[in-house]
């Protein structure tokens, strides 16, 4: 299998650029552009595209549109009410789009030693800049190794609860479809940076993410590829929920703390 995402040196390569995001999407990734600098102002210090548009592999009407904004100060609750607004309006107003997300973060969070391998590795890897100055710009390279695997998902354990909370609150197929999503993809990512030191190399392709964690685990293989399959195109059966807290969940964060850990808590 082809070893993707490093440099002759062995670092991360940024994945993602404005030149690969598809014709369907320019519209509203333009929109987003103009409404984010509107919305916030002189409040913003840069905004972000992450996820299949910026890498050119989204599928019109079925894949999400995913943005990082960087504010000068801590995000206030009028910022996330003004995150929410946008979004919703975006994901009204494109049908390219199934969805539309907004992280928010500040600026010294984000370049906080803290956040250095999570946050900061997440903005200089795997954001592609749309708005503002490049803050990958004060931020060190990065290698495919076990600090990096412990910082990002090193915290599933503590994920879980949260998770089964929402299992048992959810009602109805929409919010069984957006459980579904999320927790698959949390999964399936989760699954390859467990094995991503060994296996020297970086991919945000899920299908091919499930592939490489298979060759490590067999025995787990083909509930990682479901997941994958899950992530892509998301299910209202709320046993595959099930099955993710209660048995692939729970096998993998304790699979993840044995090999590398637990992230260092915030």
């Amino acid at each position: 299998m082809e070893r993707r995402g490093l440099d002759a040196c062995g670092y991360f390569e940024r994945e993602g650029s404005l030149g690969l995001v598809q014709d369907e999407f320019r519209s509203v990734v333009a929109s987003a552009r103009e409404q984010i600098g509107e919305a916030y102002g002189s409040r913003l210090h840069s905004a972000y595209l992450y996820g299949s548009v910026p890498r050119g592999t989204a599928r019109p009407g079925r894949s999400d549109l995913d943005l990082l904004l960087v504010l000068h100060h801590t995000p206030s609750d009028d910022d996330r009410d003004t995150a929410e607004v946008l979004a919703r309006g975006l994901d009204e107003d494109f049908p390219e789009v199934d969805g539309v997300g907004i992280l928010l973060q500040g600026k010294a969070a984000v370049l906080s030693e803290a956040e250095r391998f999570d946050l900061g590795w997440f903005l200089a890897c795997l954001c592609t800049p749309l708005l503002g100055a490049d803050l990958a710009e004060h931020l060190p390279r990065y290698r495919p190794d076990g600090l990096l695997a412990r910082e990002t998902n090193g915290d599933l354990a503590d994920v879980l609860p949260r998770w089964r909370r929402q299992v048992q609150e959810a009602s109805g197929p929409g919010q069984y479809r957006k459980l579904s999503r999320l927790f698959a993809r949390h999964l399936v990512r989760t699954g390859f940076t467990l094995v991503m030191p060994r296996w020297g190399g970086w991919t945000s392709d899920l299908a091919e993410s499930a592939e490489v964690f298979g060759t490590y685990y067999p025995e787990r293989a083909a509930q990682m590829r479901a997941a994958a399959a899950v992530a892509l195109d998301p299910v209202e059966d709320p046993a595959v929920l099930r099955t993710y807290v209660e048995d692939l969940g729970p096998w993998l964060a304790d699979e993840y703390t044995a090999r590398h850990g637990t992230k260092t808590p915030r």
